[in-house]
């Protein structure tokens, strides 16, 4: 509900039907509205086939749901775009959009905020405004869509906010994106970034999506991981660890480990050797990322060499290992760099 409304982009397109049927219009009318939503439109009269009786009628018990976009920054570096998107309350949030040459991904926000408190992280410093609506995250990837003139075939819920502290809009976003006469976006071509809340790791597993997860790691040991993240200090690693394995045997899907490289605090042989111990013979992948810098912490980035080094010896230990390319860190548009904003 919205201010008494229902907002028809939050509605699958059943939903829609039992909608339609509930305000006593014929039921072939819900696919013709849920065309119309995925169009972009803004307003009822863009409807055209659609009587006015009827527009009139959805006006009043309804509304389309629209996000705008308040600003677009171009990298110079790369073909990421960073989009600021003003909410109806005020509120603005960031998407980034990254351009490859074989797809489109958007990395999403779903809180205004988070309270999570990742000492790394930009997202988090002002705390947690409110969460988004599924509505409002799906709309980041129609809008950035309808901008760019291109299908968007990825995503990836990386922007700000923890995405199972949001967990039922969360839910709802995944079936809104997934819907075949909607934006038909599999769920193999979408990950979700945690920095670990085991109880609704577990909860996610059961749903049996086939949609990937990646957690953020950044250290192997409980003390240290404490020291950078907050939540550390209510589930330990090994508790993620079995909640891993159980999202593995439950969607068969690798894990990803996110772990950000931080200069004389996580980037010794010492984490490597114990990263090895904790990972070896799962059904997983670990994404190295040098820190990106904010301007509130004093964190570094490791030089290539040390990062050279972490990545050899985890590869020497057959652990599947990558460094992450940060894309648009020339608009703060990289991996902890986004923010919550006010207009």
């Amino acid at each position: 509900m919205y201010k008494g409304k229902i907002v028809l982009k939050n509605l699958t397109e059943e939903e829609m039907k039992e909608f339609i049927l509930s305000i006593g219009e014929k039921k072939f009318r819900a696919k013709q509205i849920f065309s119309w939503i995925y169009k972009n439109v803004r307003d009822f009269d863009e409807m055209k086939n659609i009587p006015k009786s009827l527009r009139d009628k959805l006006r009043e018990k309804s509304i389309i749901g629209n996000i705008d976009i308040d600003l677009r920054l171009d990298s110079k570096i790369d073909k990421t775009k960073k989009y600021l998107f003003l909410l109806n309350d005020g509120n603005i949030i960031e998407t980034v959009a990254m351009e490859y040459e074989d797809r489109i991904t958007v990395c999403v926000s779903n809180q205004v905020g988070c309270r999570m408190g990742c000492r790394f992280c930009a997202s988090t410093i002002d705390g947690l405004e409110r969460n988004l609506e599924a509505w409002e995250i799906l709309d980041q990837i129609m809008k950035v869509q309808e901008d760019l003139g291109k299908r968007v075939s990825n995503i990836v819920m990386m922007g700000s906010g923890e995405p199972l502290d949001n967990f039922e809009n969360t839910k709802r976003f995944l079936k809104l994106v997934n819907e075949e006469s909607g934006l038909n976006i599999g769920y193999r071509h979408i990950t979700l970034s945690t920095c670990g809340l085991v109880d609704k790791m577990m909860d996610l597993a059961d749903l049996e999506l086939p949609i990937n997860i990646a957690i953020s790691l950044h250290s192997p040991f409980d003390d240290e991981r404490q020291k950078i993240m907050p939540v550390a200090n209510k589930y330990s690693i090994e508790e993620i660890i079995d909640a891993c394995n159980y999202y593995i045997s439950k969607t068969n899907r690798r894990v990803t480990f996110e772990y950000s490289l931080i200069k004389d605090t996580n980037d010794s042989e010492k984490e490597a050797k114990r990263l090895v111990e904790l990972l070896r013979g799962m059904l997983c992948h670990v994404n190295l990322i040098p820190i990106n810098p904010i301007e509130e912490r004093d964190f570094e980035k490791p030089d290539m060499e040390y990062i050279n080094r972490f990545k050899n010896y985890l590869d020497k230990k057959n652990i599947p290992v990558t460094i992450r390319n940060s894309m648009g860190s020339d608009i703060s548009g990289a991996c902890g760099q986004l923010r919550r904003k006010f207009k």
